[in-house]
């Protein structure tokens, strides 16, 4: 790179760093004000709750404001260069102004890689230390309250439960049942099924099985049975911002495990594991927007080019959000409700480029 890549690409990068850690600094001051009541505990102390909880906010905050915060750093650094007739002279030398955007995109493609690498493996491991926090310390402790509960656990296999009792992992008036088309195989009943932590198994009690076979019918009793299925405690935990938790590979490994149980309204995953691949790609395509729309110089200084800015990362924030809605609520394909606003924003900075003048 030459002395012009590195000039524009140090503003740029440390520019970033320095609005990351003020917008942090500031929802970090409003979460504290929020939650200090919760924090009013003797054994909590100032360290503890910095250690325990905030260290693990701060790349959620990164991760998730970085589209907008590298739309403002695009605008904020290229307008202070055109104010002071950079842009102008940098153009009259003979440079294109395509060639001023290459350390603009050299820094955004690192931003880039570090979100993918954030949102997509380090932040879920520190949101489940953030929540465990907050499940100690903030939130009530969660109660499943859900009844008759019906799962699919295989193709052929179908579990019910009346109600599930969380503090003890014990379900009440437990049914599996093993359907092929619209025949019933084999049915087990059992009054309670209770979560083995030792053995990692339910034990059914006092069960009773009926299986059918060839036209006949044979009951068989017992006081205790051990048994394996598709389902552990985990699926009656609280579920609240789930899916911030999950990494790549683990939302995949979900989005198949519950496909294979037919269970429906897997959306939500489906559009998160989509999300994590059209961040990166959304910092690139925001900086080159932002860079376009701020490169002249205009009277009155750098604001209204920084509100501009403001206005089109909102705009580009209300998309993600009308999208997905579509997409939950409407049957809209998840994979194009995600990327629809990287689509749109590309659209707008090729236009914007070939409108520019150079």
């Amino acid at each position: 790179m030459k002395i012009l890549d590195w000039y524009i690409l140090k503003k740029f990068l440390s520019t970033y760093i320095f609005i990351i850690l003020v917008f942090s600094g500031i929802l970090i001051v409003i979460d504290l004000a929020e939650k200090i009541e919760n924090f009013r505990k003797p054994d909590l102390t100032a360290w503890r709750i910095f250690s325990e909880y905030y260290i693990y906010l701060i790349p959620h905050f990164t991760s998730q404001l970085s589209p907008l915060i590298i739309f403002i750093t695009a605008v904020f650094v290229t307008s202070r260069l055109a104010s002071h007739t950079e842009i102008v002279a940098i153009l009259s030398s003979g440079t294109s102004f395509f060639r001023i955007l290459r350390p603009y995109f050299i820094g955004s493609s690192v931003i880039g890689l570090m979100i993918f690498y954030l949102y997509g493996y380090l932040v879920p491991h520190t949101n489940k230390k953030r929540h465990d926090f907050e499940n100690k310390y903030v939130r009530d402790k969660f109660i499943f309250k859900d009844i008759n509960i019906h799962r699919q656990l295989a193709p052929n296999i179908f579990a019910y439960i009346h109600s599930y009792d969380n503090p003890t992992q014990t379900g009440y008036r437990f049914t599996l049942e093993e359907i092929k088309g619209k025949d019933l195989v084999a049915k087990i009943e059992a009054p309670r099924i209770i979560w083995n932590q030792k053995k990692q198994k339910w034990s059914m009690e006092s069960y009773r099985l009926r299986t059918i076979k060839n036209g006949e019918e044979k009951m068989t009793f017992g006081t205790a049975l051990d048994t394996t299925l598709a389902m552990t405690p985990k699926d009656f935990e609280s579920k609240h911002l789930q899916n911030e938790q999950l990494t790549i590979t683990e939302l995949s490994e979900m989005i198949v495990e519950m496909k294979a149980r037919g269970e429906a309204n897997i959306e939500n995953l489906i559009i998160e594991k989509y999300l994590r691949y059209a961040y990166p790609f959304s910092i690139i395509i925001l900086t080159v927007i932002g860079v376009i729309i701020s490169a002249r110089k205009v009277r009155g200084g750098t604001g209204k080019q920084i509100a501009i800015g403001f206005a089109l990362a909102i705009l580009y924030v209300f998309l993600i959000i009308v999208f997905k809605n579509f997409a939950q609520k409407e049957g809209f394909p998840p994979i194009l409700a995600v990327w629809l606003p990287n689509i749109i924003f590309g659209m707008i900075g090729f236009y914007l480029y070939f409108k520019l003048p150079k």
